[in-house]
Order: structure tokens, then sequence, then C-alpha cells
């Protein structure tokens, strides 16, 4: 049950540290940047995809999911970082990237040539281009179809994304066989979870054969069963942006995924800071009900995707367009945003620091994306996600510390813009200041992991008088912990009535600034926070 009280940092190797000076990030970079994720209080570490592949899709593209990318170093340095981090007691995570894998890949190569291939069913084909090709696109906007011609093969095949990464058939035995072979082998290796990439893309149907067919979730349920097997404390993190009644698909009865990524508040979160009222986000979490005990909710910001606001009506979508994302330049795929935290937030640190507080607050295991905890900020001029995929700063200079090769040479440049350059954002600078946002964030971590009622207990949303001010309470073996949140941009003093308190004290464990004690009526600064024991 590791897993309901972490906090999971998430990073791509090749934009994190580049340990000898090619401009790439390297297993060797990480390896010497350890004691700063032990220090910033992370208990779980998520690497992006960092397997052999073509990297036409940040390494979503994979061509061997059993090896580890030349440019990022080797197997043996992964193996150190796997040891490392449990020698700190950090956990490892990685993204099982199943639904697809790279046209390079060798399975595909070999089944486009041979038709008698066993490899030849590993994917989906059709003779025939099908009626609906231009139906359920990943990347609409971007990408053309969801079929296209193989020459070698003399067929169309089936690809949910990019042409370039033929989807897997999950309806052949030998791929599913495939894929729990791939968990076992990472998991062998220390890896305690797996992050699902695309998890409701990887058990439907979709072919000219099986079109019709129902998505089979009970393979989520073989690979629970397998991990278990394999390494008993191992998770899988589902990425599945679905509606709320599909969520025992995902979670069953706590034998099928452990954990969700939260799509389901993060949307609502980002209209309530859009409007600076808390009804959106309260909406949200009393229609969210209970899951089962031994799963859990995945909160987080932001990722390395864009901001995925699907699931809004197009009036909220436009309404949280117009507050972080107005140029079309910042929008993707007609349901996201491109940009990271900081940008979104104009800048202004405190509304980064309360967004973080509120999700630290919500129950659930947390999700930090590289860079957030410092307020770095993005490139607009890079093609689609990749905006917010740049190098990390660590000092000043040119290359901000990521790389000693010339800024030439790197894997993507670092931020140019005057307010998010290196100069200006680093973690150099920030580790020696203790009002830094670093510093800040590290107290928030802290703090999170210090309050257990907020991973494993029952949470009661607490009414008050002030639409702006988000106020909740994680109560677990008679102990309970009230937060309060100030969304909008002018100070707040919110009252909160006494039976919900219950005759208990509150007791201050944490806020942006030091605040006069109080019983019921509790002063807020602009995106003002405070964290409360009740005893």
């Amino acid at each position: 049950m590791w897993f309901k009280n972490a906090i999971v940092y998430s990073l791509d190797v090749e934009t994190f540290a580049d340990g000898n000076g090619d401009g790439i990030g390297d297993f060797q970079g990480l390896l010497e940047r350890l004691d700063y994720l032990e220090g910033l209080g992370i208990t779980c570490l998520w690497l992006q995809p960092f397997f052999p592949s073509p990297n036409r899709d940040d390494g979503y593209d994979v061509m061997d999911y059993y090896g580890v990318d030349p440019r990022l170093g080797t197997l043996g340095e992964f193996a150190e970082l796997s040891h490392q981090l449990g020698q700190r007691g950090i956990r490892l995570m990685i993204d099982l990237v199943a639904n697809h894998t790279s046209d390079q890949h060798p399975w595909f190569q070999e089944g486009s040539r041979n038709p008698q291939s066993r490899y030849r069913d590993y994917y989906i084909w059709s003779e025939r281009k099908p009626k609906d090709a231009e139906e359920g696109m990943a990347f609409p906007g971007v990408q053309e179809s969801t079929w296209t011609w193989n020459e070698a093969a003399g067929a169309f095949y089936f690809h949910r994304f990019y042409k370039h990464q033929p989807d897997l058939n999950i309806g052949n035995p030998e791929v599913r066989t495939e894929i729990l072979r791939i968990m076992g082998y990472w998991a062998a290796l220390g890896v305690s979870g797996f992050r699902i990439d695309a998890a409701p893309f990887l058990v439907e149907f979709s072919g000219a054969k099986d079109a019709h067919r129902e998505p089979d979730y009970e393979f989520f349920r073989q690979m629970h069963r397998y991990l278990s097997w394999r390494r008993g404390d191992g998770v899988l993190l589902g990425e599945a942006n679905v509606p709320l009644d599909q969520l025992d698909r995902y979670f069953g009865d706590g034998d099928r995924l452990h954990l969700l990524f939260n799509f389901l508040v993060n949307q609502p979160l980002f209209l309530a800071l859009a409007r600076q009222e808390a009804a959106p986000l309260v909406h949200c979490l009393k229609r969210l009900g209970r899951i089962p005990q031994m799963c859990q909710w995945a909160h987080f910001l932001r990722g390395h995707d864009e901001l995925d606001l699907g699931q809004l009506t197009e009036a909220d979508r436009q309404e949280v367009f117009a507050a972080f994302g107005p140029d079309p330049d910042m929008q993707l795929y007609g349901r996201g945003i491109r940009r990271r935290l900081a940008p979104m937030f104009g800048g202004d640190l405190r509304r980064v620091e309360m967004a973080h507080s509120l999700i630290f607050s919500l129950p659930g295991t947390q999700v930090i994306r590289y860079g957030d905890e410092i307020g770095m900020g993005d490139d607009l001029s890079l093609e689609e996600r990749n905006s917010v995929r740049t190098p990390m700063q660590w000092t000043p200079g040119p290359t901000g510390g990521f790389s000693s090769a010339a800024p030439s040479e790197l894997i993507r440049p670092v931020i140019q813009s005057d307010r998010y350059r290196p100069d200006r954002v680093n973690v150099c600078d920030q580790l020696g200041d203790p009002g830094s946002l670093l510093s800040r964030m590290q107290r928030l971590i802290a703090l999170r992991r210090s309050c257990p009622e907020v991973g494993f207990g029952e949470t009661v949303l607490v009414a008050t008088d002030r639409p702006a001010v988000f106020a909740h309470m994680c109560r677990w073996k008679g102990h309970a912990v009230l937060a309060l949140h100030n969304l909008a941009e002018r100070p707040m003093t919110a009252r909160i009535e006494p039976e919900i308190l219950g005759g208990r004290r509150p007791v201050p464990l944490a806020a942006d600034r030091t605040y006069p004690a109080a019983e019921q009526e509790f002063e807020l600064e602009p995106f003002g926070y405070r964290w409360l024991r009740l005893v």
C-alpha cells in the first residue's frame, strides 16, 4: 500500500541531466542528480520511455522493450539507478507502452514482409481502408487517418496514434503474453510500478474484424495478478481519461489497476482556477464517490502532454482557454493547452504554490512534473507537446547546467524567454533561498508525507461563506486535517461553522505565510492556503 501516500516525480531521461556532454540527457547524468531528488523528498521516480527508439514521438515509438536507448546509457546504468534509488528509499516506476510499437520494431518489420510470420498477427491489418479511417484519431488536426498503407504487406495497418506507431493486436494471446513478459523483465530489475500508457486503447479491439467487440478489461486483472506474483509491492498506474461511469472497468474490485490519473478532477480544477471559484471542483468531488480500498487516485497539475480539457463542455473549455491559453498557438488538438504551469499562471508563483498545495491536500497520490517545482517555462516555438519538454534548468548559463555541450548541440533548446531563461529560473539559486518556489515545494512535500490522513483517510467537503475558498477535511483513525485554499487574487476571510470542527482546536501545520490563530474565521492572502490539524 506504499502508493497510497506516495509523491511521484516524473521526468524524461533525455531532458533531465547530461552526464557525458553530448547534449542529450542520460542515466549517468540522472545518477549524478539523485541527491537532488532525495532532498526534494519524493518517494517514487517515474521515468518516461528510455527504450531503443527512432525517437519520433519522444520515445513512445518503441523498437525494443528489453533494452536501453544507447543515446541514454546502458542496461547496467539502469540497474545501478534502480539500486541507488532503493538505497535511498525511492521506488522506481517506468512507462509501459504496450498499445503500439514503432514501425521500425522487428516485429512489425518481419510481420509486414512475411504473411506467414507469427508477427503478422501481432498487428491489425485490412486489405481495404475502412470507412471510419478518419474517426477516433488521438491527434486531430495533426494526424490524417487511423489506417495507413504498407507496401511490403500489401495492406493497411491500424494506428490509434501517429502512422509510425502501429497498434499491437491485443486479441492475439501471444501479444498478451509478451506484454506480461516485458513487465516481468523490468520487475526483476527492481521496477516497482508501471504507468500504463493509453490504457483505454490497450484493451480495445479496433480493426476491420474486431471493431465491434467490447474492450477486454479483464486483461487489467491478468496484468495485476501477474505483477503481484512477480513483485508483491508492484503497482499499475493507468492513463485513462474516461467518464465517471467507466471507472469500475479500470479499478475492478481493487484487482485491476491500482491507480488512475484523476483527469475527472484535473479538468474541473482548472475551470475552478480560471473562474477563481471553488464550485466546479466541489461539484466534481461530490460526484466521484468511493473507489476500492486497494486503489488510489493519482492527482496532477501538468504532465508531459497537453493539458487535456476534452471532458469539459465547449463553453467551459473556452473559458479555460481564455484564462490560460488564449492564443491559438497555445492550444492543441482542439482540446488542450500546451503550456507549463508557471506561464499559464502569468508567472505568479503564489498561484503555482497554491495549486500544488491544493492537489497535495486531495485524497490520493501526488504526481509532479520535473521543472514545475522551480517554475520552469515553455517554448511554444517547438512542435506540439515538445513545448513543455525542454531541458531541466540547474544553473544560470546558456545551457542551464543541463549539459557541457554547446547550446546548438542540445536535444532541445533551453528556454530563451526573458522571464523563464536559466539566469532567472534554476535549481542552484532557489536551493539557497528559503522563500523560493523550490524551498516551498520541499516543505509542501514534507508536509504531505507527514499527513497520512490525506492518503488513507475519508474526505469531507467543508462549506464556507466564500465562493472562492475551497475547504475540505481528511479524517483517518481519529485524526483530522483541515485545508483551505483561496482561488482568488484578492484576500478572503472564510468562516467555517463550529459543528464542522466538532469541538476540536485547529493547530497550524503549514501556510503560504504566518496567519493569526483562528477558531472559526480564517484569513487567507490572495492565492493563499492553510493546513491545520484538529486536536
